[in-house]
This record gives structure tokens, C-alpha cells and sequence, in this order.
């Protein structure tokens, strides 16, 4: 997979967590852990890992240069 195939995967994966985060905050809702059978449960925790790592790797969006290059060799 290429750098923006996992740069949108990670976006995707960040903006579930978000939603996810945001249900917990407005209604006390785990979306993830009532799926997964519970916060605790071995597969919530694997997912909750994956869109940790999705997050620590969208940092580099902030840094990604947003302008084009033009090398000329």
C-alpha cells in the first residue's frame, strides 16, 4: 500500500475513533466496545490499538509538504 493509500486509511481509522470518543463524551456509548464485546474484550482492544497507531501516524499529515516539488535534474 502507498503513503496515501495509509494516509487515508489512518484518516478513516482517526475520524471513527473521533466519532467513537464523541458518543462516549455526549452519551457514556462505547460504540466500539458494545460491537466488540466490551471495552475490555481482546478484539476492542486490538481496535482500539489500531486507530491509536492510525493516530500516531496521521502526525505526519501536519508536517507533509502541501506544495508540490518541481526537481529538475
Amino acid at each position: 500500500m502507498n503513503s496515501n493509500g495509509m494516509n487515508n486509511t489512518a484518516l478513516i481509522l482517526v475520524i471513527l475513533g473521533a466519532i467513537n470518543w464523541l458518543l462516549i463524551g455526549l452519551f457514556s456509548f462505547d460504540l466500539v466496545g458494545s460491537i466488540l464485546g466490551g471495552q475490555l474484550s481482546v478484539l476492542a482492544r486490538i481496535v482500539f490499538v489500531i486507530v491509536g497507531i492510525a493516530g500516531l501516524w496521521s502526525i505526519n499529515l501536519l508536517f507533509k509538504d502541501k506544495v508540490p516539488r518541481h526537481d529538475h535534474a
